[in-house]
């Protein structure tokens, strides 16, 4: 039989009443950094495409990841290479059924964050 009070019902949980935590915005922000990699990495090889192809082309693309723009896109690439790498080894941590009580998860969830802004200013200062 059909539900005849499916309009009625709220949403669960609905955005307005739901207070996201730390493990869940860690999430997402994980998938966001491996499709963002995805991008990043496609500059890179046509950066390295066009320094296979000729000097004007390589010229340009030159132009591009060394601007302003390209600097602040390769450093945040680099930081969510650094924040997604962090979120794996959190990852497998997890299963191993170690860590998953709220206390030491929110603990890891600081510790990728933290642990990812360190390690891009460590990277950017060596390199």
């Amino acid at each position: 039989m059909a539900d005849v009070n499916r309009g009625n019902r709220p949403l669960s949980p609905h955005l307005e009443i739901y207070r996201p935590q730390l493990t869940s915005i860690t999430s997402i922000l994980t998938r966001i950094t491996g499709n963002a990699l995805l991008l990043s990495a496609l500059l890179i090889v046509w950066w390295l495409l066009a320094a296979a192809t000729s000097e004007a082309a390589f010229a340009r693309a030159d132009g591009v990841l060394t601007s302003v723009l390209g600097d602040i896109i390769m450093l945040l690439s680099l930081w969510g290479l650094w924040y997604h790498t962090l979120a794996g080894v959190r990852h497998l941590i997890w299963d191993n059924a170690i860590g998953l009580d709220l206390d030491t998860a929110e603990k890891m969830g600081w510790a990728v964050i933290i642990g990812s802004v360190v390690l891009t200013i460590f990277t950017v200062i060596v390199i």
